[in-house]
């Protein structure tokens, strides 16, 4: 699957709260985000751009299947269908 081009860092900090992610800071134009699902503190920043990177999003993706144990294609379709 494709990664979004038009995905904004909003609306990724606001996808991931179903994995258990929650805001605990923003600073000047990142959030931060943690996640305790797995017993273990994971930890995201992500930037507050109206549009993200296809990079920045890359990266980040590929952290959250590491840290979730999932594939990278299934997080993909879980967080935006397909």
């Amino acid at each position: 699957m494709k990664l979004r081009r038009d995905l904004s860092g909003a609306e990724l900090a606001s996808a991931l709260h179903r994995y258990g992610y929650e805001i605990v800071r923003q600073t000047g134009s990142h959030i931060r985000l943690t996640s305790l699902v797995k017993g273990t503190e994971h930890h995201i920043t992500i930037p507050r751009h109206k549009r993200l990177t296809v990079g920045t999003l890359s990266a980040v993706v590929t952290d959250l299947a590491r840290y979730l144990d999932v594939s990278r294609e299934r997080l993909l379709e879980d967080l935006f269908g397909g």
